[in-house]
């Protein structure tokens, strides 16, 4: 259920990432992000990052630690599984495989 829950999170996340990036003014400026007309410097417009550039390295942060931690969680539930238990007891429970006579005289000569 977390799993799902976090699923769900990561993948609005993603969206709202790729929205994020479509919005931003290019360096040509003829972005999208220039119809509003005025400029979302935060520190002046001689100085630091616009806010959607802000927002795209920490959606991204976000992005990149929760693929992480999802596939983190994703190895340990199957690791917990209970047919790859089943399978492995299967295989360390199977009879050893047997030597023929001929490959035995193969290995004197």
């Amino acid at each position: 259920m977390l799993f799902g829950f976090l699923l769900t999170l990561y993948t609005l996340n993603c969206l709202i990432l790729v929205l994020v990036i479509l919005i931003q003014q290019g360096k040509g400026g003829l972005g999208i992000g220039s119809i509003g007309g005025s400029s979302q410097m935060l520190f002046g417009g001689s100085g630091g990052q616009d806010l959607f550039q802000k927002t795209t390295w920490v959606l991204g942060t976000v992005y990149m630690l929760g693929s992480l931690l999802l596939s983190i969680m994703r190895t340990q539930e199957l690791r917990n599984s209970s047919y790859i238990k089943e399978f492995s007891t299967a295989i360390h429970q199977s009879a050893p495989i047997q030597k023929s006579a001929d490959s035995t005289n193969d290995e004197t000569e």
